[in-house]
């Protein structure tokens, strides 16, 4: 019998040359300036070197006998420097932030859930059986938190105890966040709380406020049904308060509450929320003094906010049935999934001149002038933001949204393992999931001084909003409190895409 031809094997040497010849094309053209300028100034040295103290008194004396002209000039420099820094935008930073973490008490594992969710006595047969594939199939893990109105038997959802939950996670959060920075509540000038599902009257922000005996004349905002992107909504709108108000400090809440929305009807739409969604809340101190920059963590680059108009039907979710086995496969509908790439793309497109090497942003401007002006058909060039962000911090609102976002960014594992890590141990806790993320980076030991992280949230509506943090300092996790660090050695963890639930 002939032996059977080998397994040809992969060119490494060419693709090992093309690694370094993308490398050498990025930093050719990221530092052509300073390749330019190099033999410029040799130009411009070698020409100095040639000028002798007869050529140096005559420039004096020529300068001297035109007083006139060179005060006129000297006052316009002045001038022109003067407008530039009282017109340019101030600088935010973020001094500090803090994720709330519940009791132990509050921790709900898949096989609690199903057993609360069978004594509500309220879902069919048929849609408890979809509830416990739908947790089977959600990325989240054994330690996820649901208030205490949820774990009481019947549960017991009303105004008193959705105000408990709202006071424990928020006064939780802003306590840890005061101690962190040393900041007395009556230096705070801006305050701006959003939970996008319970609005009650007084507000979240009155409630703060009084606790906390803030300042009679506080900025304070209250923003409601903006979603699970509403977290960055205020980053934004605090930092416009910022650029308006000098020497001020901005406190930022972001939270959902679960006892008033837990669904107990039969419209499996609907039922995805339950399953989802978990208690938690991130407390963010902002400032644009400069004398809080030694102190901050990060200094905030840039926000993008995107609304993208949607119908009702693209908040609802699809349940597929596969095959004979009947498992059942849950994903974000077609409606959501392609307003929600529309909203990514504008928010890309407008994020990425600003983050984008210069290198990238040309071989996308020659793939679009290629596909749109001599109609090629060519597919289009998605550009590398690996080369703009060290870490992304993209929201964890469900495992299908997270490996859209890592197919069509072209992540690896490393890059996913925050939003993937809370969305296993927190669960989708709303407009706070973007800040338990950063914290797992922190607590890892991957931020370091220069580091650029890139915050993605989407939401309601359709939003999708961006928010671009530089480290201003390596963060040591040993010196470092947050809601992963006592469990830290534990993570990451391997999370299979189906955990079967045992017989209750």
């Amino acid at each position: 019998m002939a032996d059977s031809p080998k397994p040809s094997l992969p060119n490494f040497l060419l693709s090992v040359k093309l690694k370094y010849v993308k490398l050498g094309y990025h930093y050719l053209i990221t530092h052509f300036m300073y390749l330019l300028l190099v033999p410029l100034l040799a130009i411009v040295s070698i020409h100095l070197s040639t000028l002798t103290s007869q050529d140096l008194i005559n420039l004096w004396n020529h300068l001297r006998f035109n007083l006139v002209t060179v005060v006129a000039c000297s006052t316009l420099l002045v001038f022109l420097g003067t407008l530039y820094f009282m017109s340019r935008p101030k600088k935010v930073f973020l001094v500090d932030f803090a994720c709330y973490k519940p009791e132990d008490s509050n921790i709900v594992t898949r096989e609690i859930f199903m057993d609360y969710s069978t004594k509500a006595g309220t879902f069919s047969e048929e849609n408890l059986a979809f509830q416990k594939k739908i947790l089977e199939r959600s990325g989240l893990g054994q330690k996820t938190y649901f208030p205490e109105a949820v774990l009481q038997v019947p549960p017991n959802p009303c105004m008193e105890e959705a105000r408990k939950e709202a006071e424990m996670v928020m006064f939780g959060a802003i306590d840890q966040l005061l101690a962190k920075t040393g900041v007395k509540a009556k230096d705070i000038g801006i305050l701006i709380v959003n939970c996008s599902l319970f609005c009650p009257t007084p507000s979240l922000s009155s409630m703060v406020v009084n606790h906390y005996k803030l300042r009679g004349n506080i900025l304070s905002y209250n923003l409601g049904g903006m979603g699970c992107s509403a977290g960055l909504i205020s980053i934004d709108l605090a930092k416009q308060l910022l650029q308006v108000n000098p020497n001020s400090y901005a406190l930022v809440v972001s939270m959902e509450n679960i006892t008033l929305n837990w669904y107990f009807g039969n419209n499996r739409s609907m039922l995805v929320s339950n399953c989802l969604f978990r208690m938690g809340g991130a407390a963010i101190l902002l400032s644009n003094r400069s004398s809080d920059r030694s102190r901050s963590k990060y200094q905030l680059i840039h926000t993008v906010r995107t609304h993208k108009g949607a119908d009702d039907k693209c908040y609802s979710c699809v349940f597929q049935e596969e095959d004979e086995d009947k498992k059942i496969g849950v994903a974000l509908s077609k409606d959501l999934m392609a307003v929600a790439g529309e909203a990514l793309k504008t928010n890309i497109t407008t994020l990425g001149p600003l983050v984008l090497p210069m290198s990238e942003q040309l071989l996308f401007l020659v793939t679009l002038v290629a596909r749109k002006v001599f109609k090629m058909k060519i597919k289009p060039y998605i550009p590398d933001f690996k080369l703009a962000f060290e870490h992304f911090c993209i929201h964890a609102g469900g495992r299908a949204v997270l490996d859209e976002l890592e197919k069509n960014l072209e992540l690896s594992e490393w890059h996913m393992e925050p939003s993937r890590m809370t969305l296993y141990r927190f669960g989708n806790t709303s407009s706070s999931s973007l800040w338990y993320e950063l914290a797992y980076s922190e607590a890892k030991g991957r931020i370091r001084k220069g580091d650029r992280s890139w915050q993605i949230a989407f939401g309601s509506g359709f939003k999708c909003n961006s928010a671009v943090w530089k480290a201003l300092r390596t963060i040591d996790p040993a010196k470092e409190k947050n809601p992963w660090i006592d469990e830290i050695h534990e993570f990451p963890v391997h999370v299979p895409k189906i955990v079967k639930i045992g017989n209750l």
